[in-house]
This record gives C-alpha cells, sequence and structure tokens, in this order.
C-alpha cells in the first residue's frame, strides 16, 4: 500500500475505535454513577451520615465557643 492510503487508514480505524471507546466509557460511566447513587441513598449509610454531620456540628460548635 502507498504511504497516504495508510496513513488513512489508520486515521480511520483510530477513528473508530474513539468513537466506540467513547460510548462504551459513557455506558460504564452512567453504570458505576448509578452504583454510586444507590449506595449514597441507602438508610443506613443515610443514618451514619447524619450522625456524622451532627458530631462535626457540635464539634464546630464547641470550638467556636472556646475561641
Amino acid at each position: 500500500m502507498p504511504k497516504p492510503l495508510v496513513w488513512i487508514l489508520i486515521a480511520a480505524v483510530a477513528a473508530v475505535a474513539y468513537v466506540m471507546g467513547a460510548k462504551a466509557g459513557k455506558k460504564r460511566f452512567r453504570e458505576i454513577s448509578g452504583i454510586a447513587k444507590d449506595v449514597w441513598d441507602d438508610p443506613a449509610l443515610a443514618k451514619v451520615r447524619k450522625r456524622a454531620y451532627r458530631r462535626i456540628e457540635t464539634t464546630a460548635n464547641r470550638v467556636a465557643k472556646s475561641l
């Protein structure tokens, strides 16, 4: 094959690979973000978050009063 055709073929393969990879990446991102949302919305985790926020608020208020 002449050199220009080789470069055109390489560019075409790279473009197809990029598009397919981008679609696969978007699908995987949606999958991971869905799992993360499910974990974040879990009632047990919400309870732990609420407890942690209260403890942080209590500690922050105690520190603020001591200043």
